[in-house]
């Protein structure tokens, strides 16, 4: 069933889209549909529109001329990156970023929540990690720092305020950058509490792309 009116328009699911089994006379031009769908990613709905036709006549033009359909996976992600990727590898040219890419992917692999589908998201409760990890993301791969979310974890008496202040000056992030702090129970007594007094932060990067290309730059990861 489409679904016609509200904010989900231009997320129409195009595989679900019921395509009439009757002949429609009027074709549609098999490459104005490839404009409109593949180089430029308009949705079936916007195409509609466009033409001032049904969706369902789109959808079985479409068909006709079998223009392979997105996923609503792909058609959300196209919706909320309309300019194509936020990010761009950049192959090491120096031994400097060779050694930051192979630090940064260990750092991955090792820290990182490769089971989070759709995040790049890693925590440490060592700034100097998690502050070498926002450069490996901003040096290889090109992301805008102002991009990236933060979600504070503590575990003992130290306020949320200070715990803050002591992230924010050591990673030099803005405060609008992170979500609620989460405080926890702290987990018995000695080193670990220590270590942990101003929590553990996680760095967020809310990208399936980019979550899927770094996991099938780790080997040991790339099934997940």
């Amino acid at each position: 069933m489409v679904k016609i009116g509200g904010k989900r328009d231009a997320l129409i699911r195009d595989k679900n889209v019921r395509v009439s089994k009757a002949p429609m006379k009027d074709a549609l031009a098999k490459d104005a549909l490839e404009r409109l769908y593949c180089s430029e990613g308009r949705s079936m709905m916007e195409i509609a529109r466009h033409l001032k036709c049904s969706i369902h006549k789109v959808a079985y033009w479409m068909q006709k001329y079998t223009i392979t359909t997105r996923s609503i996976g792909d058609a959300i992600y196209l919706k909320n990156n309309p300019d194509g990727n936020p990010f761009v590898f950049t192959p090491p040219k120096s031994l400097k970023d060779a050694e930051l890419l192979g630090f940064g992917l260990g750092l991955y692999w090792g820290e990182g929540t490769k089971a989070d589908k759709g995040t790049v998201r890693l925590g440490n409760s060592d700034y100097k990690l998690i502050e070498k990890f926002i450069e490996f993301l901003v040096v290889i791969f090109k992301i805008k720092r102002s991009d990236l979310k933060f979600g504070l974890q503590l575990f003992n008496d130290v306020s949320s305020s200070e715990a803050l202040d002591f992230w924010q000056k050591k990673l030099k992030i803005d405060k609008g950058q992170f979500y609620k702090t989460v405080i926890a129970k702290p987990r018995g007594k000695g080193t670990y509490r220590k270590k942990s007094k101003y929590g553990v932060l996680t760095v967020y990067y809310h990208n399936r792309k980019m979550r899927d290309l770094l996991v099938n730059m780790v080997p040991c990861t790339a099934k997940l």
